[in-house]
């Protein structure tokens, strides 16, 4: 889960990373009591999760308070890359010196973590990678040992900070390790890192990725969450622990296993050619299980989908049964009842195959069609979609 910048900023404090005030404003009077609060010279940031809010206007020096209203007033409700403004946060204006730039992240491809650092931050790191990939020092982080004292005085070393900045930059990268870890983090980045006229080391601008599957380990993460931006089906979906992605096409499907589920969006897709161009309409793994409460939540997400035309379930009985499956979705058919009104075809192989198939042929469902194959049903459910 991405964090807006003021949820990181309040991280970053939370765990002792140096920060200035930032206040979150919904409105241009809270803009205006928030700069008041503050005092002086305050920054009017646009909150949303995308780069490129400067060169879009979200990000105005204000003066006074008045400027703080005015801005926050023509920022809020702004559209910036697809994405709708409707927070700001007003930040407390810094003397900034010079600008740096810091992360770590979680490195997948190599199995470790990785940092980065530059004495020369506040441009788009992407950038700077590319044009002058020797000015960004790029150092491996044990996953075993992590940043200690060493580590971060490597990096600094690496990125070549002044002699009198080593100290002041170690401790803050000490610290920014400590949220990485002690919030599960797979990113956090700081862009800029500044040195103020006065030489003390700030982090002005913050990015950080949560590892939502570490959520019971934190409880306040739940708060984090962004659900005016979520995805309806995709929030419904999660109330119920199922693995759901949608996408844009016309054919629902169901599969049990990461593996089974994306290999049926491609033959879907592919059988979708000869149909109008029909694609799958989304991800969505219902696990090992296949009980009907499962299949009904599932079923319901899926039928909550106004651009789905059919569904496909394509399941392999493994530790579940084939007949436990089908048993599942006949009762999930009850279940639903009027809510399920749309052609339905499965596909059942696996373990006690021939019993989940009778006792789909028994139930006789009007909305059920049964495959004997994968891309029988594929097929079947483009043609299903497309109307023919």
């Amino acid at each position: 889960m991405d964090l807006f910048e003021y949820q990181a900023r309040d991280l970053f404090e939370a765990h002792g990373v140096p920060v200035l005030a930032g206040i979150v404003a919904h409105t241009p009077e809270e803009a205006r009591a928030a700069a008041e609060t503050i005092g002086g010279v305050v920054v009017v940031k646009a909150q949303v999760k995308v780069g490129g809010r400067g060169k879009a206007g979200g990000v105005k020096v204000a003066k006074t308070p008045d400027e703080a209203f005015s801005y926050a007033s023509d920022i809020l409700g702004m559209d910036i890359k697809g994405h709708t403004v409707h927070t700001v946060m007003i930040a407390q204006g810094a003397d900034i010196a010079e600008e740096y730039y810091f992360s770590v992240l979680l490195d997948r491809s190599n199995r470790n973590y990785l940092a980065m650092c530059s004495v020369e931050g506040g441009m788009e790191i992407e950038q700077l990678a590319v044009e002058r990939p020797e000015a960004l020092a790029r150092i491996s982080v044990d996953p075993g040992t992590g940043i200690d004292q060493a580590k971060a005085e490597e990096i600094v070393d690496a990125a070549g900070f002044a002699p009198e900045l080593r100290d002041g930059v170690v401790n803050t990268i000490l610290k920014l390790w400590d949220v990485f870890v002690k919030e599960d983090a797979t990113l956090v980045e700081v862009n800029p890192l500044v040195k103020t006229g006065s030489g003390d080391i700030l982090a002005l601008d913050g990015k950080v990725t949560i590892d939502e599957n570490a959520g019971f380990r934190h409880a306040d993460h739940a708060a984090l969450e962004d659900k005016d931006a979520a995805d309806p089906l995709e929030a419904k979906a999660k109330e119920h622990d199922l693995n759901y992605v949608k996408l844009d096409g016309e054919v629902g499907i169901i599969g049990n296993g990461a593996g089974l589920v994306m290999s049926t969006l491609d033959v879907v897709a592919y059988a979708g050619e000869a149909h109008g161009n029909v694609k799958p309409a989304n991800f969505l793994d219902i696990g090992g299980g296949a009980s009907a409460e499962i299949m009904a939540a599932g079923l319901d997400v899926i039928l909550g989908d106004s651009q789905v035309k059919s569904v496909f379930v394509n399941v392999f009985g493994g530790i579940t049964a084939c007949d436990a499956v089908a048993n599942g979705i006949v009762k999930a058919l009850e279940i639903l009842g009027d809510e399920a009104n749309k052609p339905l075809v499965v596909r059942l192989d696996g373990n006690n195959v021939e019993e989940g198939r009778r006792i789909l042929a028994e139930a006789n469902h009007p909305l059920v069609t049964i495959a004997d194959t994968m891309d029988e049903g594929a097929d079947k459910a483009a043609a299903l979609a497309y109307g023919k």
